[in-house]
């Protein structure tokens, strides 16, 4: 086990707040990937600590297509899925440190099927026009 008890419990309180199924899809592979095994285990702790959690492995070389279907072009790769529609968000690298917490936000939110956007920022966004494609780069401090 990675988490400690009492961060379990956090955890699992934290998920507890879910309301919908949501489908984390994790990319990996087997060779040249020194962070899938920790992103796995990582993973398979949070998703037992939830029944509305599930986890949907592929292997990022044998899986061509569901790579492209989202758009993921390196591993390890996690695709948030709520209410079996692709969020958009993606996870790249494994998610330790602050990284962790943003992933529990995400898939929280998916869940709710809300951003936590109010209505001037949602009239905003609704008049761009084009897709727009957001990346944060996080490092190690």
């Amino acid at each position: 086990m990675m988490l400690s008890e009492p961060d379990r419990k956090r955890v699992q309180q934290m998920l507890g707040g879910m309301v919908d199924p949501v489908r984390l899809v994790f990319f990996t592979q087997s060779l040249n990937c020194e962070s899938c095994a920790p992103t796995r285990q990582i993973l398979d702790e949070i998703a037992s600590l939830a029944d509305k959690l599930s986890l949907d492995e592929r292997n990022f070389v044998l899986d061509k297509e569901g790579a492209a279907l989202f758009d993921v072009d390196r591993v390890p790769a996690i695709a948030v899925v709520a209410r079996e529609r692709d969020t958009g968000i993606r996870f790249y690298g494994a998610p330790a440190g602050y990284e962790f917490s943003a992933l529990l936000d995400a898939i929280v939110s998916a869940s709710k099927g809300q951003a936590g956007l109010s209505d001037a920022s949602r009239q905003e966004l609704a008049s761009i026009a084009a897709p727009v494609r957001i990346k944060v780069f996080v490092t190690p401090t």
